[in-house]
């Protein structure tokens, strides 16, 4: 079985804001860091070995 990650965060995230709104703020925060931190080290999303 296959899960991609990117939906199932997604698809969790929501349902917390939902139940807890005041999440929100957290959870952009680090969506926001994470990307960041993606476009500025791209090495990390490649792991040891490289493309």
């Amino acid at each position: 079985m296959h899960l991609v990650l990117g939906p199932l965060a997604a698809l969790i995230a929501g349902i917390l804001i939902l139940i807890m709104p005041r999440l929100l703020n957290y959870i952009v925060a680090t969506y926001l860091v994470l990307t960041g931190l993606v476009g500025l080290f791209p090495v990390l999303m490649d792991g040891p070995m490289g493309p």
